[in-house]
């Protein structure tokens, strides 16, 4: 005999939207993946280094190196092998290392802990508070560079867990002071000088290129072996000034001005050399339409004249075709009732590989096309040479790219900023910037309002440089 059940009162079936929702949410929860104990841990220290004040001028990167020496002691690492060392008060740098073999040697991971200077007023958060929002995670430092210290960091404790007893000595670098390419030489080169036996390398990775996204897509992955040189000059008029009442045409800031504006117009020649000549003809094949043309136009003996104006109003190509000089500062007169006695200007330049140094200054008077504007660099440059294409590496780079992100290419670079990698250079360490994050190349925030990644590029970034620095510290 068969059993009738009554049905429920009308009133107490769950509405029909409900259900649906209650489908799509037990859907994302069944989808989405818990992190893994290694990537919990790589998030932590992230935060860590994000929440410690670390500006250049102000902050405190002796506090992030004890910090990352605590967690790497914790680990078990020896005392001898996970050093802080200090050139002066609230200056710290870290150095750590897995011991090998000896079979090859050593690969020295570099990153910096120094940040660039951010607001509270300038921000949507509190730039020294790691904040989690719709899939980023933002905070100053987050991308440059605190991704990698948190990563190599991370990284070195799951090798000591593992076991890993790599074929050569794994050393990870925590400097200070690259944000100003360590002009008051407490970083890197301090190392170099004073405890270069602690570092030395057959080569170094760096910060200096990444994945690129393309509204979400990944599109290439940057191998950097160059990077331009950085130099600012200080451009000054002087003259006698006098009362406000009584103006004349001899104005020190329209004088300034005048130069400036004459310097905005202009576009230094343009000049591409292996590597640049290889970023193209490579990011061509990746493009369609007349994006693609202009750059096998750009790429060929003799580029057209269209196509080179068409990149060179895109910024970030831009600055690979070509030496770029900006104004930067700006300063003049004394007081509102006063004609200026003095104005001033910062020009940063990021000047091509190779190009003289000396030819820049002389091409900025002539371009400034005024006597009164005098023009003295501020510094001195450093000049470095490119490092080799390593086939080693770029071979396993090329491996894990696929696997990670399949179907784009690996493209050597040349980075328009600059980094402490030209100070390895010169120190016969070849030093290549391949950081494996994933970014949009055309929302770059490193340095500005609401640096940001996204949590998931973090994540497949930290076991991609795992992975990686894994093969090239195996057995040959």
């Amino acid at each position: 005999m068969a059993t009738v059940v009554a049905a429920p009162p009308p009133s107490r079936r769950p509405p029909r939207a409900l259900l649906f929702i209650l489908a799509i949410a037990a859907c994302q929860l069944a989808t989405a993946q818990p992190l893994t104990p290694h990537q919990k841990l790589a998030r932590e220290i992230h935060r860590e280094l994000v929440e410690i004040n670390t500006v250049t001028a102000t902050g405190d990167t002796f506090q992030a190196a004890n910090a990352m020496a605590a967690r790497l002691r914790a680990a078990g690492f020896a005392a001898e092998d996970v050093q802080v060392l200090s050139p002066a008060p609230r200056k710290g740098n870290l150095v750590a290392r897995l011991r090998g073999t000896g079979a090859r040697r050593p690969i020295l991971l570099l990153a910096h802990l120094d940040v660039v200077e951010a607001r509270r007023e300038d921000w949507s958060f509190d730039p020294f508070k790691l904040v989690e929002q719709e899939g980023y995670l933002y905070g100053r430092g987050v991308s440059d560079d605190k991704y990698m210290a948190a990563a190599f960091v991370a990284n070195l404790i799951r090798y000591r867990q593992e076991g890993f007893r790599p074929a050569r000595d794994i050393i990870v670098a925590l400097e200070t002071d690259e944000e100003i390419l360590d002009r008051n030489v407490m970083g890197i080169q301090w190392l170099l000088l004073h405890h270069r036996d602690l570092i030395d390398a057959e080569f170094a990775l760096n910060e200096g290129a990444s994945v690129g996204l393309k509204n979400g897509k990944p599109l290439r992955s940057g191998l950097q072996t160059s990077e331009k040189v950085n130099l600012s000059y200080r451009l000054e008029v002087k003259n006698r000034g006098g009362h406000s009442s009584i103006p004349t045409r001899d104005n020190a800031i329209y004088h300034l001005a005048e130069g400036l504006a004459r310097l905005a117009r202009f576009d230094f020649p343009l000049k591409l050399n292996e590597t640049t000549r290889a970023f193209f003809e490579r990011s061509a094949r990746l493009e369609s339409g007349q994006l693609a043309s202009d750059m096998r136009s750009i790429a060929s003996p003799q580029p057209d004249a269209d196509a080179v104006a068409r990149l060179s109003a895109i910024p970030i190509y831009n600055a690979q075709l070509r030496t770029t000089c900006v104004a930067t500062q700006l300063e003049g007169g004394h007081a509102p009732n006063a004609l200026p006695q003095t104005a001033r200007a910062t020009v940063n330049c990021r000047i091509l590989p190779g190009e003289p140094v000396e030819e820049v200054l002389r091409t900025l008077e002539r371009v400034l096309a005024d006597k009164q504007i005098l023009v003295e660099p501020l510094g001195k440059p450093t000049l470095s040479p490119p490092s080799p294409l390593n086939p080693e590496i770029l071979g396993a780079a090329e491996r894990l790219t696929e696997e990670f992100w399949p179907g784009i290419p690996v493209i050597p670079t040349m980075l328009a900023a600059a980094t402490d990698g030209s100070h390895l250079r010169n120190a016969g360490i070849p030093t290549y910037g391949h950081s494996g994050l994933a970014g949009e190349i055309d929302d770059i925030r490193a340095h500005g309002k609401d640096e940001r990644i996204l949590a998931k590029s973090f994540d497949e970034g930290h076991e991609y440089l795992y992975r990686l620095v894994k093969a090239l510290s195996s057995g040959p």
